[in-house]
């Protein structure tokens, strides 16, 4: 099985930026964290600052991956592009918010991605990510054992 986590600006920061919202364990340290617990599984990550390779990103592992989680940062607010993307593929996306943005500022509580994801999980810190993946997995095995 693969899944791929795919994270947006800002999020190389975790660790560091505002620790009191988002924790003072680094995002590189959290994803060797899932890799060992996880060892049964194919972990890819990635992170960018840039909309379109986010955009590249997921339409390259949209119809080959098992999964994808997706913290698009700021970008869930904003960009109609990812939003088309993720509806463009095959491959199940959980959105991730490492916050609950619908406890934060008001243009933060607007994501455009949610409809078109198969499961969204905010406000768990850092630990919304495994709970993405377990879903994935959840998912996943139920599929195969209806085949």
């Amino acid at each position: 099985m693969r899944i791929v986590i795919v994270n947006g600006p800002n999020l190389n920061l975790v660790g560091k930026r505002e620790p009191s919202l988002y924790g003072n364990m680094p995002m590189d340290k959290y994803i060797e964290e899932l890799r060992n617990s996880f060892a049964d599984i194919d972990l890819d990550y990635m992170q960018s600052n840039h909309e379109g390779d986010l955009i590249d990103k997921l339409q390259a592992e949209g119809f080959s991956a098992d999964g994808i989680v997706l913290n698009a940062g700021g970008y869930t607010h904003t960009s109609v592009a990812l939003r088309d993307t993720v509806a463009a593929i095959s491959t199940p996306v959980v959105e991730v918010h490492i916050t609950d943005i619908s406890k934060r500022e008001p243009f933060r509580r607007i994501s455009l991605l949610t409809d078109v994801c198969k499961k969204t999980i905010t406000g768990k810190g850092l630990e919304g990510y495994r709970e993405a993946i377990m879903y994935l997995i959840d998912k996943a095995t139920k599929a195969r054992e209806v085949q």
